[in-house]
């Protein structure tokens, strides 16, 4: 049997200060809210879901429920649960790093040997990656437990 490929459509996560998501997505990041929706029961609760498309068509929809607080930590280290953009060069990686500086967003570097990347979050603690070269190919993760 012939297994039929899969193509990322969306992620949907939740957000827990939908105002502060909206400028961090729309001027920091520079992506446009393509669409948002509402309503008044989600889980009993009234929700609002922001949708942000990045150029290449894929989307992100963001869901604000209102009066849910974030929950505590995990202990997982931060970038362990992470999504990952990509440049296609130094100098645009460069470019990122300096609007992330003008807009006061704390980041970290990390040299992956073929990729170079920085890391940050959004308002809600969503980390972000920002990698060049684009990842090419299946990736195959072996994690060493210890």
């Amino acid at each position: 049997m012939n297994t039929i490929p899969l193509r990322v459509d969306h992620f949907a996560l939740p957000v827990f200060d939908a105002a502060a998501t909206f400028r961090f997505y729309t001027e920091v990041l520079g992506v446009p809210l393509v669409d948002a929706l509402s309503g008044d029961d989600w889980g009993g609760k009234p929700w609002l879901m922001m949708i942000f498309s990045f150029g290449d068509g894929r989307q992100i929809a963001l869901v604000a429920l209102r009066g849910v607080e974030r929950p505590a930590p995990d202990g997982l280290p931060d970038e362990v649960c992470h999504f990952a953009f990509s440049v296609s060069s130094e100098k645009e990686l460069q470019a990122w790093q300096q609007r992330l500086q003008e807009h006061r967003v704390d980041f970290r570097e990390e040299d992956h040997g073929s990729q170079r990347s920085i890391y940050f979050a959004d308002p809600n603690g969503i980390i972000l990656e920002i990698t060049t070269p684009a990842s090419e190919g299946t990736i195959i993760a072996i994690a060493r437990m210890s």
